[in-house]
């Protein structure tokens, strides 16, 4: 039997017969050896047929088939011209040797040519990859490659271009510059605390909260010239009068020492800098809120922005979320407890970053197992909708969640929540009814087609008294159709009152 094997190269299709093969010498080691060397190589692997590309686009398409294990049309033809034909019926005396196994079953379902794909194929393919120039006559050295240089920029360049998950990458960037951010904002307010505290060390106990401390501190600057006159400057900042008094009274009795003029202005900017990060780190979250919002809206609404954005994060894309079990997405993010309690045969980890949630808080200690686990598999069917969904609508996340405060109720109270087939089917009928209702412009438009009808209706009641009154002074005889009708009603009770009388004088008849 003797062996083809298909080379796809970056400037064309090669196709290679190789003879003289014995196969108990496949798997042997000598194979790898004497690939090496051309001239042993030579005589066995021989150039059957060669077809280049026509141009770059259609490298790349040829490219991107073959990755994806397809056959295209050129190919095809490659194949059908240059190998023997198969007979039906018949066993084929020769077999083609592919370097990928799906491209090689996508070829035998279409055409009927017998592939394989094994070490022994790999490794002549692989001295053909290595002497090909070779066998390719009329090549300049240095077009092979540049050809492969070319290929292989455009090929990467169109991967980033139609990355399936480059969405996604919006959202894990903007959750992990939000987690830094809350670390670094943590991080610097306390290091303004402490540094403002050696000239006012009582405004930490009055204002707790880190974003007003820094505006404070911004705003007061030298506790000795705080005055009643910023008091309404205090007030505005803080939001009560009665602490902003406080803060005053207590910068008259601070025990803090003084700072000199630079070591203020110096403190003044570092806590200008911690405000500005702040701000940014909420613009950061509505920005992520509205991205999540367009990318997998579901997930959102049953489980919450940060939530699911971190879901996402970890599994890499939404793509990897929804291929995820429910069981897999449930102790997601407790991946180091789960390996640990594999191996000192402890108890697994019930949760991971569905813990987050407000859900879970809700629920009872005994029923937090189950409640994590029935939110794991309500996640996995919105993420799966967000991945899948042509068009996103956050209806199903919507009714999700209602199901889940529904078995919230169902564990502490008892109530039994809906069916899942009831609420889906019932979400289906909302959103098919949406895209079936027509776009309305103005709120006089519905009325618009009652007047219509109304004035129809109208025209003919107008119509049927007017073939009433012709009818009345024809005597009844009028085309009409209603007058028609009413004639023929006459006429049928005529005869009904006509026929008793007939069957009576029958009867007397049939007596004599």
């Amino acid at each position: 039997m003797t062996l083809y094997l298909l080379y796809e190269s970056a400037s064309g299709y090669g196709l290679f017969s190789a003879d003289g093969i014995d196969e108990i010498g496949q798997s042997t080691e000598a194979v790898r050896t004497s690939v090496v060397d051309l001239n042993r190589f030579g005589k066995v692997v021989k150039l059957a047929a060669f077809t280049p590309y026509d141009s770059a686009l259609d490298a790349l398409n040829q490219c991107n088939a073959i990755s994806e294990g397809q056959m295209t049309d050129e190919l095809r033809n490659f194949l059908e011209l240059t190998l023997p034909k198969v007979k039906e019926g018949k066993k084929p005396k020769f077999s083609l040797g592919v370097a990928e196994p799906k491209l090689g079953s996508h070829i035998f379902e279409v055409t009927k040519i017998p592939c394989q794909s094994n070490e022994f194929v790999l490794e002549l393919i692989r001295g053909i990859r290595l002497h090909f120039d070779r066998f390719i006559e009329n090549l300049k050295p240095g077009d092979l490659e540049k050809a492969q240089l070319g290929l292989g920029h455009s090929y990467s360049r169109a991967k980033v271009k139609f990355n399936v998950n480059r969405v996604d990458n919006m959202v894990i960037q903007a959750i992990f510059l939000l987690d830094t951010l809350d670390k670094d904002v943590n991080s610097f307010s306390m290091r303004v605390r402490e540094w403002y505290s050696w000239h006012f060390p009582e405004l930490v106990k009055i204002v707790t909260d880190n974003y007003l401390y820094a505006k404070v501190a911004k705003y007061v600057d030298d506790k000795a010239q705080l005055s009643e006159e910023k008091l309404s400057g205090l007030t505005d900042i803080v939001g009560d009068e009665g602490k902003a008094k406080e803060i005053i009274e207590a910068a008259k009795a601070s025990m803090g020492q003084d700072l000199s003029p630079i070591d203020l202005i110096n403190v003044k900017q570092f806590a200008q800098r911690v405000m500005d990060l702040a701000e940014y780190r909420k613009k950061l979250y509505d920005y992520l809120v509205s991205k999540m919002s367009d990318i997998a809206p579901n997930l959102a609404a049953l489980i919450g922005e940060v939530v699911g954005a971190r879901l996402i994060s970890h599994a890499g894309s939404l793509t990897n979320l929804a291929k995820c079990p429910s069981s897999t997405l449930q102790i997601l993010g407790a991946e180091k407890a789960l390996f640990r309690a594999l191996k000192t045969h402890g108890n697994t980890p019930k949760y991971g970053l569905i813990f987050h949630s407000s859900f879970i808080g809700r629920a009872s200690a005994k029923n937090k197992g189950r409640m994590a686990r029935y939110l794991a598999n309500k996640c996995s069917i919105a993420s799966r909708l967000d991945c899948f969904l042509d068009a996103s609508t956050p209806a199903f996340g919507e009714k999700l969640r209602e199901q889940v405060e529904e078995r919230l109720d169902f564990y502490d109270k008892g109530v039994a929540p809906r069916k899942n087939i009831d609420v889906m089917k019932s979400v289906i009928d909302t959103v098919e009814s949406k895209e079936d209702e027509p776009m309305v412009e103005n709120g006089d438009s519905n009325e618009e087609p009652k007047s219509e009808k109304k004035k129809k209706k109208e025209k003919r009641k107008k119509q049927e008294d007017e073939d009433q009154e012709m009818a009345d002074a024809n005597g009844g005889e009028v085309e009409d159709g209603t007058a028609k009708k009413k004639k023929k009603k006459k006429s049928k009770d005529k005869d009904l009152e006509e026929t008793p009388v007939a069957t009576d004088g029958k009867k007397k008849k049939s007596r004599t």
